[in-house]
């Protein structure tokens, strides 16, 4: 559900709104727009009576979501996202940003040499793995932490961001202190304990999409991670 507060509505009428949604048991966004501000409720399994909300003052309509997702749809939010990364890149504008780089941190040399190609050809984030998710136990699975000291030190040598793939909780928090982007891979879109501890840290979330994925099933997954 959304509801749209009029143009000009203050804090203590949005404030009111929040309070309100959360006495009710369910949980509040407000989201300041251009034009006016929308709050959404999430935490609801079906449809809210939405008339001790339409009530309050400077509401102006309230709006039922219709998708089952409902943060990442654009009825909840019609603008695009930009998402402000460290050094003035953003992503979501006009702007295309380029993430190359090797399927994996092999070595020191190899990972350098990498990022100046990536660099000298115009990309602005390094993309690699220091930790490989392998369809063969056998097959080389990362350096691991090796692997982000490695990433790290190409960011200092050549100034571009880093991304590179957590896949269980413990991977999450050595690539959310290190990367400046984390990317959740595809054979992980759909691990929801991981989608939502990825959603509780700081950093921007890449997830891709998994195989033979649904785009609605992509766009769920996405939910959990708001």
């Amino acid at each position: 559900m959304l509801i749209i507060m009029r143009h000009g509505a203050d804090d203590a009428e949005i404030r009111r709104v929040c309070d309100t949604i959360e006495e009710m048991g369910y949980q509040s966004r407000p989201m300041p727009g251009k034009q006016r501000t929308t709050v959404g409720l999430v935490g609801n399994d079906g449809r809210v009576d939405g008339s001790r909300l339409a009530a309050l003052p400077g509401v102006v309509e309230i709006l039922h979501v219709t998708k089952p997702y409902k943060q990442v749809s654009r009825e909840w939010k019609p603008e695009s996202t930009i998402v402000q990364l460290p050094g003035g890149l953003a992503i979501g504008g006009t702007d295309v940003v380029v993430m190359a780089g090797p399927c994996s941190v092999e070595s020191e040399s190899q990972i350098l040499a990498a990022a100046r190609a990536v660099r000298a050809a115009g990309a602005t984030v390094l993309r690699a793995g220091a930790f490989k998710p392998r369809s063969s136990p056998y097959s080389f699975q990362g350096l691991g932490k090796k692997g982000l000291e490695l990433l790290a030190l190409a960011r200092q040598e050549t100034g571009l961001l880093i991304i590179t793939e957590a896949m269980d909780d413990e991977g999450l928090d050595l690539v959310s202190e290190t990367a400046d982007i984390v990317q959740l891979g595809a054979r992980n879109m759909q691990n929801y304990s991981l989608l939502k501890q990825a959603g509780r840290q700081k950093r921007p979330v890449l997830l891709k999409r998994g195989l033979a994925a649904t785009i609605q099933e992509l766009l769920l997954s996405a939910e959990y991670i708001l």
